[in-house]
């Protein structure tokens, strides 16, 4: 009786392995939901038995204190896990069984977590965790995966499509219709709304059960646990139910051995009916936090009305001295899909109110609560988040774009902030159904042949923030590394507040980075390769200036292939598999480190070869950001021949330079594969001309790893420079002499050619030459590169030396 009323987060049905279902508490076989911010996971058949008790993982206007409990999920535990209380062991993979907060991770059994202390201070990664008491999202009309920004189609790979339709719950799979004579199979509802949908739940009894025998298996069937006295079952005519029965619907080679024991005795059908009372005792649950109180129980008879248990009620919560008209009474339903709310009239007899729930659904009346509720004035905010414009325009221009493309009100609809050079805005909404019309909206439509997105933003209180805490920023692209990214997804969700998680593929990075604007001191974690921590830096640099905390420290999980910077900082080459929560534990205690950051500016002077009709316009300048090295020459066109498998299908590229329209087309045929690229280029640093030794390639590195983790300026000391380091200002520079070469690199027998060390260089092209930025390629037509270090070095996060301090999980 901890938890609160908060609904679930479930995207489609999938197969997870090694888990339990909550409600029948059985191994998940076949396919089933699971929640994807709390450990909750039940059978596609269950479902309707599960009931509303997910994390609160923000302020809604509903139950709002900044004191948390600890939020108790049972069983899923690994077999290893140790009760705090009495230290054995309490997990198990066989059954469902022992306990855990869903914030601070502490474990109990099941018999020894009563004793715990009831708050929760969120455990080893309270520094990390964003505190659900300082985020508040008022989010009537949009699912848990739109509050989440979970991309509904990323969910689940399912083994297969099941068609999940819960008009034959309970049907045969759990019964198995027995061919022996002294059993029957009856059909079972729970009330009028059931026999309205035809769900029902098959048992099966002995011919001469007794009546309250088959009045217990009826209940168990619904997960009902009251006293079976209380209850009877209600015969109803066949007729009605065999125009529409479960033969017709169940699929027909899954149970054809069925179908011929249906057919010859069509099982009965009854509904449970409680009996009706003159009292009974009811429970009631205060919206606010009464410490070492749940709810009071209150009898009530056939006089009680909503008014006179309001009366009632409040000397009992110690609050006597108030008016009743500041309360209401609501009934809340903790359904497993959503909450749903309603408030109760003065004059309402609480009786008739149980009889109705009761008549209309035995199992939503178990999933019914009554909370006293102080009257407050209710507020509608919804912030979202609308990228995909045009950049570089005004408010007003903006405001004018959604007028005539999303036709919004601007009564309820303002602009609240404007990001130009990212084309985006967010928009302060306060009405409920304008959100939602937008949001849906939104998904279907296009300026300038680019769709917009949309994304629904928590607001972050940072004034609640406590001072030590520096809540993690987690970025993952789901597209790197195989699904790897969709599993931290999930993991980060449930290990941190989910509204610290963001998907890179919903919005780019600025969803994420508006959220945490007002926040004193943040963190980031980026998870993908070496494209995406560039995407992320890069639009970090353009936003910093509006964020309160302008300079957050940035660790890397890196996923894919390349990773040289995530090397550099010691994350590794890429993510195996590692448990979550110590990749977070070792960002936690990560050493903060500065690095250069690069700007490449690119002028072709002519214009660019190869346009159809002979006359081009000559191309704009373009610059582009780099982390770790540039490349020009062969280097590059090697990975330009490896893109341009890509470049068959475009759906399946996506870079982070292609929209800049770097990309200049001319033929690969015109590149010469003799060792003349020193004869077609020429480089000078810090303003002298540097004479270029007969090479095929000419790298510029800022990191001391390359291609994936190769040293290509080598061990060896030499009086000529200095040491490289990631943060001294200085580039490296060296060539190649060939494919050859840059094989013995990669596999450490030499280094490249050294050439030169400095900070501001300028290449001048004589002919078309591919050149690649941090993996990403092209080919440059002639003119000029410049590449100078860009605005302040930037902050990353080393993984530490030390191995981890043994701390509490």
């Amino acid at each position: 009786h901890w938890q609160v009323p908060v609904a679930h987060c479930f995207g489609p049905p999938g197969h997870y392995k090694r888990k339990f279902c909550t409600v029948c508490r059985k191994s998940l076989e076949s396919p089933a939901f699971r929640c994807e911010v709390c450990e909750l996971h039940v059978h596609t058949d269950c479902i309707l038995f599960a009931c509303s008790d997910c994390r609160q993982c923000h302020q809604d206007g509903h139950q709002d204190h900044d004191t948390y409990h600890h939020h108790w999920r049972e069983g899923n535990l690994s077999s290893s896990a140790r009760c705090e209380v009495c230290k054995k062991t309490c997990g198990s993979s066989e059954v469902l069984s022992g306990m855990r907060c869903e914030w601070c991770g502490i474990l109990a059994h099941a018999a020894c977590y009563i004793i715990v202390t009831p708050e929760c201070t969120f455990g080893r990664l309270r520094n990390m965790i964003l505190p659900p008491s300082c985020v508040q999202l008022f989010s009537r009309n949009f699912s848990k995966l739109h509050c989440f920004r979970i991309s509904e189609n990323l969910q689940t790979e399912s083994d297969e499509d099941d068609d999940v339709d819960g008009s034959t719950q309970g049907s045969a799979k759990d019964v198995q219709i027995s061919t022996d004579s002294s059993k029957q199979t009856l059909k079972i509802f729970d009330g009028n709304d059931a026999v309205k949908r035809n769900q029902f739940r098959l048992i099966s009894v002995p011919r001469i059960a007794k009546n309250e025998e088959v009045v217990e298996a009826a209940l168990r069937a619904y997960y009902i646990i009251d006293d079976q006295q209380e209850y009877e079952l209600q015969t109803f005519t066949q007729q009605a139910l065999l125009s529409d029965d479960v033969i017709n619907r169940n699929d027909a080679a899954e149970d054809s051995n069925l179908g011929s024991i249906f057919r010859e005795s069509v099982p009965e059908a009854w509904i449970i009916r409680a009996k009706p009372k003159d009292e009974e005792v009811i429970r009631i649950y205060p919206a606010w936090l009464k410490v070492g109180m749940a709810y009071v129980s209150l009898r009530v008879n056939k006089d009680s009305t909503t008014q006179t248990v309001i009366k009632e009620v409040l000397p009992l919560l110690g609050r006597q001295t108030e008016c009743l008209q500041n309360f209401k009474l609501v009934e809340v339903l903790m359904g497993s899909k959503q909450v749903q709310r309603m408030v109760l009239d003065d004059r309402e007899l609480i009786l008739n109110r149980l009889k109705d729930i009761r008549k209309t659904s035995i199992r939503q009346m178990n999933q019914t609560r009554f909370y006293i509720v102080e009257n407050s004035k209710s507020i509608v905010r919804v912030n979202l988040f609308v990228g995909g414009l045009p950049p570089q325009l005004s408010s007003e221009e903006y405001t004018n774009i959604l007028k005539d493309e999303l036709a919004i009100k601007t009564n309820v609809v303002s602009v609240s902030h404007v990001y130009q050079a990212q084309g985006a805005v967010v928009l302060d909404i306060s009405c409920f159904s304008e959100a939602e019309r937008i949001y849906m909206l939104v998904k279907d439509t296009t300026v300038n042949d680019k769709p917009l997105n949309a994304v629904v933003i928590p607001e972050v209180m940072a004034s609640k923030i406590p001072q030590n805490c520096c809540p993690l920023l987690v970025f993952v692209n789901p597209k790197s590394g195989g699904l790897k990214g969709r599993d931290l997804l999930y993991s980060f969700r449930k290990l941190l507040n989910p509204h610290q998680v963001f998907e890179l593929t919903n919005g780019g990075p600025l969803p994420g980075f508006h959220t945490f604007s007002k926040v004193p001191s943040f963190r980031v974690l980026v998870c993908g390769g070496d494209g995406t921590v560039g995407w992320v830096l890069g639009a970090l640099e353009e936003i910093r200036h509006k964020l309160v905390c302008s300079e957050p420290s940035v660790a890397i999980l890196p996923l894919g292939t390349g990773n040289d910077l995530g090397r550099v900082l010691r994350w590794g080459a890429g993510y195996s598999g590692e448990d979550p929560y110590s990749i977070l534990v070792s960002v936690d205690e990560a050493d903060d480190v500065l690095m250069d950051r690069w700007t490449i500016l690119l002028d072709a002077e002519e214009p660019a070869e190869g346009a159809e009709n002979g006359v081009a316009e000559p191309e704009p300048p373009k610059i582009v950001q780099m982390n770790n090295y540039c490349g020009l020459g062969i280097d590059a066109e090697l990975s330009l021949d490896f893109h341009h498998a890509r470049e068959e299908e475009p759906g399946k590229f996506n870079s982070r330079f292609h929209n800049k329209g770097v990309y200049v087309k001319v033929g690969l045929q015109k590149i010469s594969h003799t060792r003349n690229l020193h004869k077609d280029i020429k480089l000078q640093v810090d303003q002298h001309e540097v004479e270029l030794p007969s090479i095929e390639g000419l790298i510029f590195i800022n990191i001391p790893s390359w291609g994936s983790g190769a040293d290509l300026w080598g061990s060896e000391s030499d009086n000529r420079f200095e040491k490289p380091r990631i943060d001294d200002g200085l580039l490296e520079v060296v060539g190649v002499t060939g494919v050859v070469h840059m094989g013995q690199v990669q596999g450490g027998f030499r280094s490249g050619i050294r050439i030169a060390q400095g900070s501001y260089f300028r290449v001048t092209l004589l002919k078309p030459i591919p050149v690649q930025v941090d993996g990403e390629p092209w080919i440059q037509a002639p003119g000029q590169i410049i590449i100078s270090a860009a605005g302040p070095k930037v902050h990353m996060l080393k993984k530490s030396k030390q191995k981890q301090k043994k701390t509490g999980s």
